[in-house]
């Protein structure tokens, strides 16, 4: 159920970046909104389309989602496909929620800065300087991980007995069409293969050719959080 917001109601807005960092932003923002008994937004900007991200991007935005419904935010909010300077599309989704406060990770500054000229804070102090900006540190041992498959390619899956087989050519058998993402360094088809079924994305391993299951497994690993 969603806050009827008066005039001096408060409203957050979580900005995260793909890496072990974005999950423990999401705890620190979903504990002051609870505090505050406030309305809570989560917010994704990738430059690429959503269809073109690799299975470990796709996996952390299936995640948010999840931690989004859990705590019940008011919406995660992904901007893919977009071109325009980080700190702008911050500053516009912050005028359209009415966000009077922003989480941001030391981590997830450094990257969009990479993306930007110039300093993605004062960038935001410009654009919306009556919103509060909170910069939240990172641990020393919170490192982003490095992609470890190699880039997509389309593939299929062939239903055989009670399991599937991949396969990159299509023909009548295909059970499932998707991208199939190798792991880097093996010389078998070892890897994730990644589809939509019944409007869900799945992720299911991929063990020298084989899907043993179509069950939906994490590429990334879970962050403990305080």
């Amino acid at each position: 159920m969603k806050k009827v917001k008066g005039r001096m109601d408060e409203s957050i807005l979580v900005c995260v970046y793909y890496g072990p960092n974005g999950e423990r932003l999401i705890q620190r923002g979903c504990k002051l909104s609870h505090m505050l008994d406030c309305p809570l937004y989560i917010l994704t900007i990738d430059p690429a389309p959503f269809d073109e991200l690799d299975a470990e991007k796709s996996d952390y935005i299936t995640r948010w989602k999840q931690l989004a419904e859990q705590h019940s935010a008011e919406a995660y909010i992904l901007k893919d496909n977009e071109k325009r300077p980080v700190a702008e599309v911050i500053a516009e989704v912050a005028r359209e929620k009415h966000i009077t406060q922003i989480i941001l990770g030391q981590t997830a500054q450094s990257r969009w800065e990479q993306m930007t000229k110039g300093s993605i804070i004062n960038a935001l102090l410009r654009e919306i300087p009556f919103v509060d900006l909170h910069i939240i540190s990172v641990s020393r041992s919170l490192r982003d991980q490095e992609g470890h498959f190699e880039k997509g390619v389309r593939a299929y899956l062939l239903k055989e007995g009670n399991h599937y087989r991949l396969s990159f050519d299509h023909n009548q058998n295909v059970m499932y069409e998707g991208i199939f993402f190798k792991e880097q360094g093996t010389d078998f088809n070892n890897g994730v293969f990644k589809f939509m079924k019944d409007k869900e994305t799945l992720q299911v391993p991929v063990v020298e050719d084989v899907v043993k299951e179509l069950v939906h497994v994490r590429m990334t690993e879970p962050l403990d959080t305080d």
